[in-house]
């Protein structure tokens, strides 16, 4: 071999490597695709036997072999209806034979991974007879990158991918109110980056509640309507919620107009059937570290700490057809935080789980929903942050991880689409001041020497 040949060889592997870090998806579709399609359809029968998904053959078939003395017809295999190739993967649907159940399949996933050497594969039945196996042929969290086409529309945006390497979409109209915790650096702050930064563009109100002095949210004020940043503001601004509330469900009533002459297409009871020169502006409500609202010191602290809660309930129970929507983000949320934590919860259908320190705060997102979702959070590895555990009351759970958004981007973001931002008469007092200050900040240990 001449020193040339060596040379191109290494440039090709070299480049091959270099693509397959880069873009991985591209790698996949040129190199990885066409390798992993060959080989589920060679191996695909002798797999099939091998982790007991086939089936005997037909006493008829059994029995023309003994009238003819012939040799004893095989086991019969599913047979493929379709592979269909994906930018992270394959997508095999099979017709299962008569005696068979997708649980067989979605239970031999794990084998039928090592079998066809992919990195990963899901099953799921899509209708009486047919499953679903979604393969997926290299590890699409390790460095997420989201496809550039996404089927976004009102409320309804992309915020992480999922293992499977399918869009994971956070839809309000369809999940109205939901919960995120996670403990320190596991991503939460960035998921919540994500959902700012993708409704931003959004014709949505976007309020917010963080105690801590606003560190989390501030940045992004310029896309917000409202913004508190303690407790007793928290107070007003959920009261102004509740407010608008009352208000635009007298419009819902007021245009109800239910008479027999009345088309059935025209009754509503939600913003989303009013005409459209009425339908009020749809509000986001992100809550940074509800733990902050619930902790309370003395008696008037547990007073407003009362209010604060009920009304968060009052919205998570209301909120949806007036189109307030409700996302609350916190490392815990139990009923350690006090009366009326249980109440909440349970109206919070969407649930989103990035690493926790121990079980039982696993245990208070998925406990009663999915004990499944509970185990697997606890399992988060500490070096891949933004990775969490997506489920629904519906006891559906799926592993998920957001793609890395600073605070710069998110920034820049909100500021770009500034100009969106909707005035809501209820919550002017909230209004985030916008005035930059010129004035320069003295080191944090001369403040504290000074107020000592």
């Amino acid at each position: 071999m001449t020193m040339n040949t060596i040379l191109i060889a290494a440039v090709i592997a070299g480049g091959l490597a270099l693509l397959r870090w880069l873009r991985p998806a591209w790698f996949w579709l040129c190199l990885g695709l066409p390798l992993a399609a060959a080989r589920v359809l060679i191996r695909y029968g002798s797999v099939m036997e091998a982790c007991g998904l086939t089936v005997p053959p037909s006493r008829m078939r059994l029995a023309v072999a003994r009238a003819t003395r012939t040799e004893v017809p095989s086991s019969r295999v599913p047979r493929i209806i379709r592979l269909t190739p994906t930018r992270t993967g394959l997508v095999l649907r099979i017709k299962m034979r008569p005696g068979q159940d997708a649980f067989d399949f979605i239970a031999s996933s794990d084998r039928l991974r090592h079998s066809f050497k992919m990195q990963g594969v899901t099953g799921r039945e899509v209708k009486a007879g047919v499953v679903e196996l979604r393969m997926t042929g290299y590890d699409v969290l390790k460095r997420v990158q989201m496809p550039a086409k996404t089927e976004t529309k009102t409320l309804r945006i992309p915020v992480s991918l999922r293992e499977d390497g399918a869009i994971h979409y956070r839809d309000y109209r369809e999940v109205p109110h939901s919960l995120n915790i996670g403990a320190t650096q596991s991503g939460k702050s960035v998921y919540q980056r994500r959902l700012v930064s993708e409704l931003a563009p959004q014709p949505v109100a976007l309020v917010g509640i963080d105690c801590k002095n606003g560190v989390e949210l501030a940045p992004l004020a310029r896309r917000f309507s409202a913004l508190a940043c303690n407790p007793d503001d928290a107070l007003g601004l959920l009261d102004g919620l509740l407010d608008r509330m009352e208000v635009i469900y007298e419009i819902i009533r007021r245009e109800q107009r239910i008479s027999s002459d009345v088309p059935d297409a025209e009754i509503t009871a939600d913003i989303w059937g009013l005409p459209e020169h009425l339908q009020p502006t749809p509000v986001v409500l992100l809550v940074d570290e509800v733990a902050e609202l619930a902790l309370f010191a003395s008696k008037k602290e547990e007073k407003r700490r009362d209010a604060i809660v009920t009304a968060l309930v009052r919205l998570a129970q209301l909120g949806r057809a007036a189109g307030i929507y409700v996302e609350i983000c916190g490392q815990r949320f139990g009923a350690d935080l006090g009366n009326g934590i249980t109440l909440l919860r349970s109206q919070l259908t969407g649930r989103v789980s990035h690493r926790v320190n121990d079980e039982a705060s696993a245990r208070m997102v998925f406990g009663d929903i999915s004990p499944d979702a509970m185990g697997a959070t606890v399992q988060i590895p500490t070096d891949r942050p933004g990775t969490a555990v997506a489920a629904e009351s519906s006891g559906g759970w799926v592993l998920t991880r957001t793609p890395y958004t600073t605070l710069r981007q998110a920034v820049n973001t909100c500021n770009r689409h500034a100009d969106l931002t909707p005035e809501l008469p209820e919550l002017a007092d909230w209004r985030p001041d916008l005035r930059i200050s010129l004035v320069k900040t003295a080191p944090a240990d001369e403040l504290m020497s000074r107020a000592a």
